[in-house]
């Protein structure tokens, strides 16, 4: 045992590894207190990458407009219009909340 997996910790990560088992905890959730206590020995995967087909459906699907869609990311429109096209793809932080939004819908991020 070294010094950061005290007994403590161990205890914490069993507890947390037995409440996803039952259901009580997504793996995203998990992955955190295991990544906390563990200082990175786990992975957490890259966000999934994202055509400019999809991030115009999840504009369309949200009804909104180029501009508004924009306004909420605190993007260009430019930039937007860019994504849509294909001609540039979402990188850091822009992919992750393109994601967060995948996955959870437009209103995760409101």
């Amino acid at each position: 045992m070294t010094k950061r997996n005290t007994r403590l910790t161990l205890e914490l990560l069993e507890t947390a590894r037995d409440m996803h088992a039952g259901g009580l905890l997504t793996d995203v959730v998990r992955d955190k207190i295991t990544m906390r206590h563990l200082g990175g020995a786990t992975t957490i995967a890259d966000p999934a990458e994202l055509t400019g087909e999809d991030i115009k459906a999840l504009r369309e699907q949200a009804n909104l407009s180029q501009a508004v869609f924009a306004s909420y990311l605190k993007l260009t429109v430019g930039y937007v219009s860019r994504l849509e096209r294909g001609t540039e793809s979402p990188k850091g932080p822009t992919l992750v909340l393109l994601d967060v939004i995948r996955r959870k819908g437009f209103e995760a991020i409101l």
